[in-house]
């Protein structure tokens, strides 16, 4: 508890009181205080003592963080974040009511999230209808909807992270993932060749209280592999009370949801939020510096840095994209909401779709939205598979965007010059990008009327009549 100033805990007194299903008088004559003081208390009105907060755990047989909580911190925390979306703008909504409202009326504030990530969803599941990128049927597609759970919170679930830094102390003070496993669940770890593993990198013996991992696994795919182990065992009840307010209309895609949050809880366990956040800006964002440091691959680390949101230990937010050569999108992370996470990844112009001709090499970009919105980009291929002579590979290419006022953050811009070049030109997708003299368009923009041939060709696979 804080010492420099006094602690206010009604709200969570009273529910404590509740739960034990006590009187005000109660708990009055428990504490050996006077009830009038209770009622106090639960008002605000009197903080809450080290004292009286001795009482409680003693009296009560409570664990004392349980008791004190973190003041209301976590809450006050969140209720901000959401406050900055830009629809509050024009609202005069002062810090401090703000952490007024989240600690003494929590009941309230936890509403109030739920129904702005509620909103969230909704409203990204609209954009994408009404975009014209997707037909009306994919508003049931499980995959449109594990992403826009993700999306709608921002890719960041605090309750993991915190989770991941449980468990990597306690592996770390065991000897390791393979340690933790034995001293926790009395797993042991086996590799075994791929031909016995019949197709599966990771398996769960309960016959033999084992955990089976393919040998053609990499270190850091064999590492990943156990912390998603440790998290389908340690973390379910967390994913439960993250799903419980997700919007599925079938058990696929909530179990796509649910996958998805196993491997966020995997990579949490690996880098451990607060250390990797730590990490992040003493090394300014360097993926492969980051990558060796914490023994993960290049796609692993790039897609924990796209969940570096907890409420009140912000780093720069980024958008994750995965796409194979064909251009097809396997994977989109979306840390700040930005306009081409929901439907970009297909314009030509943007290098996520060239680095395949430079292989393993990060290359950077500065790009520009048809709306005058800036970015950087850094792109770079990464191989799955493999690991054996003649085992099959998958090359894909991966990037990484940001807003360009957090560009001068990372390294890549280091020695860039003060002012950055001319960005690249590029849409989120064709059929909502108005750039009327793009020669890499293959599709007409929704609602622009075309020029016909026989009047005027030109160099633009389209030519429009206003343009």
């Amino acid at each position: 508890m804080a010492k420099d100033r006094p602690v206010y805990m009604g709200p969570r007194l009273r529910r404590l009181r509740r739960d034990l299903g006590l009187t005000q008088a109660d708990m009055a004559a428990d504490l050996d205080i006077s009830a009038s003081y209770v009622a106090l208390l639960e008002r605000n009105q009197r903080p809450l003592t080290a004292d009286m907060l001795l009482r409680l755990a003693r009296t009560y047989k409570l664990d004392m963080a349980e008791v004190a909580g973190d003041g209301g911190a976590e809450q006050t925390a969140r209720l901000h974040a959401v406050l900055k979306d830009p629809m509050f703008a024009d609202i005069d909504l002062p810090q401090l009511a703000t952490g007024d409202v989240a600690v003494n009326y929590p009941g309230i504030t936890e509403a109030l999230l739920r129904l702005y990530t509620s909103y969230r969803q909704e409203h990204l599941a609209l954009a994408d209808r009404d975009a014209g990128t997707q037909p009306v049927e994919d508003m049931v597609d499980p995959v449109a909807q594990s992403r826009r759970f993700l999306a709608a919170r921002r890719n960041s679930f605090p309750m993991l992270d915190d989770a991941g830094e449980r468990l990597a102390a306690e592996a770390e003070g065991l000897g390791g993932l393979s340690a933790w496993l034995r001293a926790k669940h009395n797993l042991r770890v086996r590799r075994l060749p791929s031909d016995v593993m019949a197709g599966s990198m990771r398996r769960l013996d309960r016959h033999r209280d084992a955990v089976l991992l393919d040998d053609a696994l990499d270190g850091a795919s064999a590492q990943f592999q156990l912390a998603l182990q440790i998290a389908y065992l340690d973390m379910r009840k967390s994913f439960d009370a993250i799903l419980k307010d997700g919007a599925f209309s079938d058990d696929s895609g909530h179990r796509l949801a649910r996958r998805a949050l196993a491997s966020y809880g995997a990579a949490a366990i690996l880098m451990p939020y607060g250390a990797f956040a730590k990490a992040v800006e003493a090394r300014h964002y360097d993926v492969e510096a980051l990558a060796r440091q914490f023994g993960t691959s290049f796609e692993q680390t790039a897609h924990r840095l796209t969940t570096l949101q907890k409420p009140g230990q912000e780093r720069v937010p980024f958008f994750f994209l995965r796409v194979d050569q064909a251009g097809n999108v396997s994977k989109r992370l979306d840390g700040a909401g930005f306009p081409f996470a929901r439907h970009g990844g297909s314009c030509p112009l943007w290098s996520v779709h060239r680095v395949f001709e430079t292989p393993r090499t990060v290359v950077t970009q500065w790009l520009e939205l048809p709306d005058g919105q800036r970015y950087f980009s850094i792109a770079r291929t990464v191989t799955a598979g493999g690991g054996t002579w003649g085992a099959a590979k998958v090359e894909r290419a991966i990037a990484l965007c940001c807003a360009a006022d957090h560009a001068h953050r990372l390294i890549y811009t280091q020695d860039a010059p003060v002012a950055p070049p001319t960005p690249t030109p590029i849409g989120v997708t064709c059929r909502l990008c108005h750039r009327p003299r793009c020669m890499a368009r293959s599709a007409p923009p929704i609602g622009r009327e075309m020029l016909p041939d026989d009047y005027r060709r030109t160099r633009a696979p389209f030519g429009f009549a206003d343009g």
